[in-house]
């Protein structure tokens, strides 16, 4: 190896251990939201959140097909 690929080698792992650090960084952000916004300390329990959500999202919209089902019965009868 000639001193110019050691020079390239050294260039490619300081910027691999750059954006390593930033990586960390953004994880750490992100993690941080993670608990100011929905009180979640992990990955698995946002998981566990977003299924929740995602069954009683379900629920609603259940609810609210049944509720316009109904509307339209009854305005159909009003109407004739």
């Amino acid at each position: 190896m000639t001193e110019q690929d050691l020079l390239k080698l050294k260039q490619k792992i300081d910027d691999a251990k750059q954006q390593s650090s930033e990586l960390k960084g953004q994880q750490t952000a992100l993690m941080k939201q993670l608990k100011d916004d929905w009180k979640c300390s992990s990955i698995e329990e946002a998981e566990k959140l977003m299924e929740k959500m995602d069954k009683e999202i379900k629920t609603l919209n259940e609810k609210i097909e049944t509720g316009l089902e109904e509307l339209e019965v009854y305005y159909a009868g009003k109407q004739a």
